[in-house]
């Protein structure tokens, strides 16, 4: 670091506010979680953006089909929590470089089944171990006798997270 504060660069006057400001970006959970996801994600992404040429959205994408086989794109969106646009475009990239194929579904043709093929299996089963390595070496940052505890907090903070935003989806709704 150059030992400068971002304070520095503030005009005098606000440079003492900072203390007693009710509200502390660096301090705020919903913050301090967003630059954990963030920096875990760059980090993560390099690798497999470096390896096969995919972005967050590919990965999440491969990954939900690695693991469950075949689903509709709705599915995907619901399980990574992803946009349908972003995980429209995903597919599109991964059926380009024929690594995700679709099949319609005769139920409902506005939707269709996807899939990863035999070199999209590859690419997740050559990832798979990876990726489980950088959880594995993310994960020693706490301390194993902490793990389950932090594991149960993560678990109830999603599980909060999710009651929060159907919440404020339902008062935006009818407010």
């Amino acid at each position: 670091m150059n030992g400068r504060s971002p304070r520095d660069d503030l005009p005098a006057e606000a440079a003492g506010r900072g203390d007693d400001a009710p509200l502390k970006l660096e301090q705020f959970l919903p913050y301090r979680l967003n630059v954990v996801a963030s920096l875990v994600s760059q980090a993560l992404s390099r690798i497999y953006a470096d390896r096969y040429g995919i972005g967050v959205p590919e990965w999440r994408v491969l990954v939900t089909l690695g693991q469950f086989g075949m689903m509709t794109g709705k599915a995907i969106g619901a399980h990574s929590h992803m946009h349908k646009t972003k995980v429209s475009r995903a597919v599109a990239q991964l059926e380009k470089r024929k690594l995700v194929t679709r099949r319609a579904n005769r139920a409902d043709l506005r939707e269709a089944f996807l899939a990863l093929t035999p070199a999209g299996r590859t690419m997740y089963d050559d990832l798979a171990p990876i990726a489980l390595e950088f959880a594995d070496r993310l994960s020693e940052a706490v301390d194993s006798a902490d793990r389950a505890a932090f594991e149960r907090a993560v678990d109830r903070l999603i599980e909060r997270s999710a009651k929060l935003a159907a919440e404020f989806a339902k008062g935006k709704a009818t407010g």
